[in-house]
Formats: C-alpha cells, sequence, structure tokens
C-alpha cells in the first residue's frame, strides 16, 4: 500500500512528544494535533518501541 504521508504534516502532528516517546505516546500526541487518518494509520503500524526523536518516527514511518 502506498504510503500517503506527508512528513511536514507529520513532524507538525509530533509538535510537543516529549522524547523519547512510546508509540501509545506519539500517537496521543498526534491526535491531540488533529492528525490526519493517514498519519493516524502510519503511527498505528509503527512497532511498539521508544522512539528517540521526530527523525526516529519519520525514518520508521518511511519503512512502509
Amino acid at each position: 500500500m502506498e504510503n500517503n504521508v506527508n512528513p511536514i504534516e507529520m513532524q507538525k502532528c509530533l509538535g510537543g512528544v516529549n522524547y523519547p516517546a512510546s508509540k501509545d505516546e506519539i500517537m496521543r500526541q498526534a491526535e491531540q494535533h488533529g492528525a490526519s487518518k493517514d498519519i493516524m494509520g502510519a503511527l498505528k503500524k509503527l512497532p511498539e518501541s521508544d522512539y528517540d526523536s521526530p527523525a526516529a518516527v519519520s525514518r520508521e514511518v518511511g519503512k512502509e
């Protein structure tokens, strides 16, 4: 499936996340920032892990 996540949009949605952050924390923060369905879907597919930066989240989403 094609990944339709705009990296800039995603970074906006991750504003305010305190890193390192778990997948759950990242998803909660993105939801509060009004993340689109595409972004929430991509975050849902992330492996359960702690992410140490927005770049780490983007890298993982980019692997889809």
